[in-house]
């Protein structure tokens, strides 16, 4: 009984590390859809050609992967 119930905790600690790194990933291609949109209005409002449209891209990218390694860090200080 007590490995069946070890076996199912197991399991749904599974399911859940799939579903955080899913959310992770919608999160990272949201948001770096969403600045690189903002960094194209600002470079057609400045006229700078790529150069808020980039930046703002990889701050995107950056900043989802920062948030991404302290929630592992988290996560395996916990277990």
């Amino acid at each position: 009984m007590l490995a069946t119930h070890k076996a199912q905790h197991e399991h749904v600690n599974s399911l859940g590390s799939v579903l955080m790194l899913s959310a992770w990933a919608f999160t990272m291609v949201i948001a770096s859809f969403l600045f690189l949109y903002v960094g194209h209005l600002l470079d057609e409002r400045l006229g700078t050609s790529p150069n808020f449209m980039l930046g703002l891209f990889f701050l995107a990218i950056f900043l989802s992967v920062m948030r991404l390694y302290q929630e592992a860090w988290k996560k395996r200080k916990d277990v």
